[in-house]
């Protein structure tokens, strides 16, 4: 079977037939097509009032998998430890706990008298803050969390304060140092700390203070909240001493006002859209100008997101804060669809009626709206399938927003076309709408043809006449691109970037970093910049938990957990020295009193005296009725400095415990957040698969040559590995957000390639660089004006202040960009070494053939507004 021969456009017929008939009913009837989407998006616009209630911002809801391991741990974890903030404890908590937290920098040493006295006034300060509701003072030794009755306190000022405030008096030992009979650990609490060969501290660059709060309580976020105010109004550089404050509500409230910036920059976005859009659709001719078009065609593009937005919140549809991204490519993607509307247009005969142009534009252009609209949201809802709440809303809205778009620009765009098909057809100003002379009067000025004559077209087509950009790129680019010494240039050019692309991909980090979820200049960076430069060196105090009731009075039961806890220290990022176990005390205590544990009464009996003598471990065992039905032990972290330090210690940590043949289980408040790591790659390579499967099945069924599919496959495939690649060279990480626009990239990848590869199976040229020609010849700009627009709905998004639009903007606009340089430059000169691709005496120009656009060719930049629409003949 000749594949050159193999057509598949069984459905684009039926489909070019029935759209053609609905455009000629759009044309006779253009009001009711007119006023009923008005009215459409007013309704549904009514559900923005419940904006406010479907808010879904919690960041540990949207940005963590659902699902997720830690997620089941923890529950396992509080169910069997409950947190008691009368007897509190920092390293037990299950949560990330209620807190408020300053970072006490010094260029030189803090642990001088002058630079101390500073930090213990802010430590006064801090306890001083006092937060009111209705008339009620909340003050911090109210709503602290106690240890014997008494507020938590930072063990740096209790050892300071017990050798009469004089820290230059005060021997300090790192990290552990022993206070009033017992072991305090000031690993976390001191940070830039040089030391002794005895591990005496010498100086010290930094100092953090925490003020633990009960938790669940308004009193105490009020209060957090105060504290902010309180440190915001302050300077953060005092004499001695930098101050960085946060607290445990910092990053949601920081992350949700990342919306208040994005506002602004939407009435940017739709005045850079209108600005494009007229200059692309204006002529000097009065009568054939299309700037109230373009400016309808934007309004159009505005309606699909306010009706699709105003939809799925009446549905209650969670609102996350991503999918204020989607406005802005709504918005390009709108504008697209609106120049193949108009370019088709341009190629209907000016004498028809106004509802056959709109029937043939239909015909032309609703097919390829069709597809591109089609290929988009499947790619959108293919990305539901992802476990990130974030990802999920997005693509839902956006991909539903896409749907509205494609419905009103087959109807409310289209009705006024026709509106101004009419005003055409009776040649009048495009401005006044006065009727003007299509022949100019003797003696006229140039101003006066330019502003009251119109009406021209081409006599020999009967289309309007064709706008210059085709002859760049038919005379010059295409010319130039085909010469032997540019084709090499273009293949050492395409090697280059494949091997950029790779080497990107082997440098990709995963997960998002939490502190990229405030806004540049927060006060919340600042916090987490001093926290990874002084005190990255000890990290999590992980609770290894012994999930099950085990025979603890056995022996060999004691020696095996006891080497799973050996292989645990062992780990690389595991602090051999710095452990908690009640278990290993308990054996100290037996050992130092005789008692043989290796009989159950023994064991049990002697366990509650044990634990009378050190209380702090009865938080530490879920045991009732003399049995013990879970258990838990601590090890310290260290060295964990970057996102792939947090994936390989997690992964190493739930390995380890999976090995052990006590059931046992990791589990530190972070772990939430780490579980990206456990998902991230492989659910984007199962979206990308999954979407590019699809995308290649819907241009098997609707692109007439299945050549041209596979140069779409191989399209979608290099933009995705160079995106991909060059993404992580511009500092952005795969995570949810990233995770979204990778998807996208397969949509865009299709509306770029189809058309060009396509165009060139389809040229009845005999030359392959001939063929090359004419498909740029009538494609070239169309890509252009597509990619432009589609930037310029996003461009903005390079000013916003937060990290999740930002990262937005980069990635879609190395979409756009290599989608184009693939369209215009990479596929036109490999197709050129294939000849095989060439359909050569299938295509005709007999005028007994049936006409078919390239409209079909499935994609959305199948021509711009001045591009010419391209016509092939195909035979049946």
């Amino acid at each position: 079977m000749n594949m050159a021969r193999c057509h598949t456009d069984c459905l684009e017929k039926p489909i070019c037939r029935g759209f053609k008939a609905f455009g000629g009913v759009v044309g006779r009837k253009p009001w009711w097509f007119l006023v009923i989407p008005l009215l459409l998006s007013a309704g549904l616009g009514g559900g923005f009032y419940r904006l406010k209630e479907t808010e879904a911002n919690d960041i540990e809801d949207q940005f963590t998998p659902m699902n997720g391991p830690a997620k089941a741990e923890r529950e396992l974890v509080k169910s069997n430890f409950p947190q008691d903030d009368a007897d509190f404890s920092s390293q037990r908590l299950v949560t990330e706990g209620t807190y408020a937290s300053l970072i006490l920098v010094s260029e030189s040493d803090i642990l001088t008298n002058k630079t101390f006295m500073q930090v213990q006034s802010l430590d006064k300060k801090v306890k001083n803050i006092i937060a009111v509701k209705d008339n009620v003072q909340i003050k911090y030794e109210n709503i602290c969390a106690t240890v014997n009755k008494k507020c938590v306190s930072n063990a740096i000022l209790d050892i300071v304060e017990i050798n009469s405030g004089s820290v230059d008096q005060t021997p300090i030992h790192f990290p552990m140092h022993s206070f009033e009979n017992t072991s305090i650990f000031v690993g976390t609490t001191l940070g830039g700390v040089n030391t002794t060969s005895q591990g005496v501290v010498t100086s010290a660059k930094a100092i953090r203070l925490l003020y633990y709060l009960r938790e669940n309580s308004t009193s105490s976020t009020l209060w957090l909240q105060e504290f902010i105010e309180v440190f915001k109004n302050e300077s953060t550089e005092m004499p001695y001493i930098k101050v960085a404050y946060f607290t445990s509500i910092s990053r949601q409230e920081e992350f949700e006002q990342n919306s208040k910036t994005i506002i602004p920059l939407f009435a940017i976005t739709y005045f850079l859209a209108i600005s494009f859009s007229i200059v692309s659709c204006m002529r000097l001719d009065c009568v054939r100008n299309k700037v109230w078009v373009a400016t309808v065609g934007v309004v159009s593009a505005g309606l699909s997101v306010l009706s699709s937005f105003g939809l799925l919140l009446y549905c209650g549809v969670p609102f996350a804060m991503t999918v204020a991204n989607s406005p802005f490519l709504i918005l390009g993607i709108g504008v697209d669809d609106m120049f193949i509307m108009i370019s088709c247009w341009q190629q209907t005969q000016v004498h028809d009626p106004v509802e056959v142009r709109l029937a043939d534009t239909y015909k032309e252009a609703a097919v390829s709206i069709t597809i591109t609209t089609l290929t988009d949201v499947l790619a959108f809802y293919i990305g539901i399938m992802t476990p990130f709440r974030s990802v999920q809303s997005f693509c839902l809205y956006t991909g539903t927003a896409l749907l509205f778009c494609y419905f009103y620009s087959i109807t409310f765009f289209g009705a006024f076309m026709a509106l101004n098909g009419r005003r055409e057809e009776s040649n009048r100003h495009s401005l006044t709408c006065m009727k003007v002379p299509t022949v100019c009067p003797p003696g006229s000025s140039a101003g006066y043809i330019m502003c009251c004559v119109g009406g021209k077209y081409d006599t020999k087509t009967g289309f309007e006449e064709e706008q210059p950009m085709n002859y760049f790129f038919k005379n010059h680019y295409g010319p130039f691109l085909t010469k032997t010494w540019t084709k090499v240039f273009v293949i050492l050019l395409y090697a280059g970037y494949l091997a950029a692309s790779i080497y990107g991909c082997l440098q990709m980090k995963e997960g998002i970093d939490l502190k990229n979820l405030a806004s540049d200049g927060s006060y919340v960076v600042n916090y987490y910049d001093y926290e990874d430069k002084y005190f990255s060196v000890y990290g999590q105090n992980v609770m290894v938990v012994v999930e099950k009731e085990v025979e603890y009075w056995n022996n060999s039961i004691r020696t095996e957990l006891q080497s799973c806890m050996t292989h645990f220290r062992n780990l690389n990022f595991v602090d051999k020295e710095i452990n908690i176990s009640w278990l290993d005390s308990y054996e100290s205590f037996a050992n130092s009193s005789q008692v043989n544990l290796n009989n159950e009464a023994a064991f049990m009996g002697n366990l509650t005296t044990f634990l009378q003598l050190v209380p702090q471990f009865q938080q530490d065992l879920n045991m009732s009725n003399d049995k013990i039905y879970a258990s838990r032990s601590f090890i310290l972290t260290v060295n964990i400095t970057s996102a792939v330090d947090e994936k390989n210690m997690l992964n190493e940590l739930r390995d380890t415990a999976k090995n052990c043949p006590i059931p046992l289980l990791v589990y530190h408040p972070a772990f939430i957040y780490y579980d990206q790591y456990a998902v991230i790659v492989d659910n984007t390579i199962q979206n990308i698969g999954v979407a590019t499967a699809v995308m290649l099945l819907i241009s098997l069924l609707l692109i007439p040559n299945p050549l041209c599919s596979l140069w779409v496959t191989f399209a979608i495939g290099s933009v995705i590995v160079g995106v991909a690649g060059f993404m992580s060279l511009w500092d952005v990480n795969l995570d949810s957000i990233s995770m979204i626009n990778l998807v996208i990239c397969i949509g865009f990848s299709v509306d770029f390639s189809a058309h060009i590869s396509y165009a060139f199976v389809s040229s009845t040229k005999p030359n392959v660089n001939d063929k090359v020609v004419e498909a740029l010849c009538n494609l070239g700009y169309a890509i252009v004006q597509g990619a432009v627009s589609t930037i310029l709905g996003v461009v903005v998004l390079a000013a916003a202040k937060a990290y999740i639009f930002r990262t937005f903007f980069k990635i879609m606009f190395m979409v756009i960009l290599f989608g184009a340089v693939h369209g215009l430059t990479f596929i036109p000169v490999f197709l050129t070494f294939f000849r095989v691709c060439s359909s050569k005496g299938e295509i005709s120009n007999n005028k007994n053939s049936k006409s078919t656009s390239l409209s079909g060719a499935g994609g959305s930049y199948v021509n711009g507004a001045d591009g010419p629409q391209m016509h092939i003949e195909l035979n049946k």
